[in-house]
């Protein structure tokens, strides 16, 4: 007798065919969970006890008032502000007198020579403040005692890296080569309070207990304390 036409079973064509799909979301779901666990995320926000997100201020010291500096690790005339009233502030930060805001932002990436040093500068500075909150005064000034050239390329995040690690900060290699907080920085950085009488954002920006001052009403050096009395 001949046989009739054979039946398709679809109902187990549909499971099979159900089961390899599962089978491969569940391997693009293993993947992705392992790439998100080994790789930093660009564009997170740094969170630390030390640190005011939303203002992006990085404390030093536990001061009545506050001194926020708004500072560019590629601007010569931050660099000049530090080496002036650096030790005068540290002294104020240590007597108790002050907290130190330090805000670390990016104004001059375009006279990096494509290499976004003023970015890459202040993601590290926010990297070492997550990881050792003390290290962050220590790593400013070995920043700017390292301060390449206005125009020059700036230097390489395995330099800055070793700046960290010349003050005691490791482990925060990730954090600097991937840019965790370069986003934030750039961000952060349109938050900038602009001096009086100035045109834009500019560095350094100076404030007493949250308000800006004019560079030019800065007292003479030594007398900094004047401003909180």
């Amino acid at each position: 007798m001949a046989e009739g036409p054979r039946k398709v079973n679809w109902f187990a064509i549909w499971v099979s065919a159900g089961v390899v799909i599962a089978l491969v979301l569940a391997g693009v779901l293993v993947v992705t969970l392992n790439n998100r666990s080994d790789a930093p995320v660009a564009g997170e926000t740094p969170s630390a006890s030390n640190i005011d997100a939303d203002t992006g201020a990085i404390f030093v010291g536990d001061g009545e008032n506050s001194l926020g500096t708004y500072i560019d690790f590629m601007c010569p005339v931050c660099n000049q502000f530090e080496q002036v009233f650096g030790e005068e502030i540290e002294g104020l930060v240590d007597d108790g007198t002050i907290t130190l805001a330090i805000h670390p932002i990016s104004i001059l990436d375009a006279q990096s020579r494509g290499t976004e040093y003023s970015t890459r500068a202040a993601n590290a500075m926010y990297c070492v403040a997550v990881a050792d909150a003390d290290a962050s005064l220590p790593f400013m000034n070995a920043m700017f005692a390292n301060q390449p050239q206005e125009g020059s390329s700036g230097l390489t995040d395995d330099e800055i890296i070793a700046i960290a690690e010349g003050v005691g900060v490791t482990g925060i290699d990730a954090c600097v080569n991937d840019g965790l907080y370069s986003d934030y920085v750039t961000a952060i950085t349109e938050e900038t309070p602009v001096q009086p009488g100035a045109g834009g954002i500019g560095t350094p920006t100076v404030t007493v207990n949250g308000e800006v001052i004019a560079n030019s009403s800065l007292p003479e050096p030594g007398q900094l304390a004047t401003l909180f009395e």
